[in-house]
């Protein structure tokens, strides 16, 4: 299937930089969304992060135009008949991503494989969204942000997964210069399950009134030699979803993750950060 045509549905932060690997892989891409609004916003956002990568010597010139030819948008469902695989990168709700793939069973054919990036609900429960026949070629592959310059990509086999669709996510990632692993189909898969623990213990570190937020991340930075802190980190992918993820692990997993009161009460307040709110920092 190298080169084939690849569809994403859901334009957000993760979906429009999934988008990005796969047409700066060579492969022509569908974006959708819920309207064209949220489309035009994401072409922008990928303009300006190609803009960086080639300031900073990412990628090379000629690659933007090339890479942004080649991703296509449409609101319609109907454009992911053709494609070779379809990854679902919508809202992290599990009602929210089986009525997508109910939608994509329906139309889509029959060999194109289905990858969720879902970052904390098991493979198996979404595969269950759609007809036995379809199951051998549901897998899950999460990104981390940004998608088009994180190396990581946790790949999830369901229980009904065929070996055959494993190699292909495995060599697809490959090809797109992504370093994959193979991670057990559990609630929350490796990386969040570890990231969450050490999230919440960092909350609670400031609730405790041991340190501020900015303390926190220089702490991590320069003292663990992270990239991001903590509160940089929820403040770029939302601190409502963070705790959604929390609630996720702590429904599976107990009282280990169990939300910090002092997230639930700065989400519920709409200290939540993104690009529109007041997070920790800002």
């Amino acid at each position: 299937m190298a080169k084939e045509k690849v569809g994403v549905v859901g334009a957000g932060l993760m979906g429009a930089e999934i988008a990005l690997v796969y047409a700066l892989a060579g492969h022509e891409v569908v974006l959708s969304d819920t309207g064209e609004a949220q489309l035009s916003a994401a072409l922008q956002r990928l303009d300006r992060t190609l803009d960086r990568g080639v300031s900073r010597g990412f990628y090379k010139e000629e690659e933007k135009p090339l890479a942004l030819a080649r991703i296509t948008t449409s609101v319609a469902f109907d454009s992911f008949a053709d494609c070779a695989l379809v990854t679902e990168a919508v809202f992290e709700d599990e009602a929210v991503k089986a009525e997508t793939w109910r939608k994509l069973d329906a139309l889509c054919r029959p060999d194109c494989i289905f990858a969720s990036n879902t970052s904390t609900i098991p493979i198996s429960t979404l595969a269950s969204s759609v007809g036995e026949t379809r199951r051998s070629r549901f897998i899950g592959m999460h990104y981390f942000s940004p998608a088009s310059r994180m190396k990581l990509v946790e790949v999830i086999p369901a229980f009904d997964t065929a070996p055959e669709t494993v190699e292909t996510a495995m060599r697809l990632m490959h090809e797109a210069d992504k370093t994959p692993i193979r991670i057990k189909d559990v609630a929350g898969f490796a990386v969040n399950r570890m990231f969450l623990i050490f999230l919440n213990e960092a909350v609670r570190l400031v609730e405790d009134g041991v340190a501020t937020p900015e303390d926190i991340d220089t702490a991590c930075k320069l003292g663990l030699g992270h990239p991001m802190g903590p509160f940089e980190l929820m403040d770029a992918t939302t601190s409502k979803l963070c705790l959604q993820v929390s609630e996720i692990l702590h429904d599976a997993y107990g009282e280990r993750f169990r939300p910090p009161a002092l997230l639930k009460q700065r989400v519920k307040a709409g200290f939540v950060g993104g690009r529109n709110a007041r997070g920790w920092r800002k």
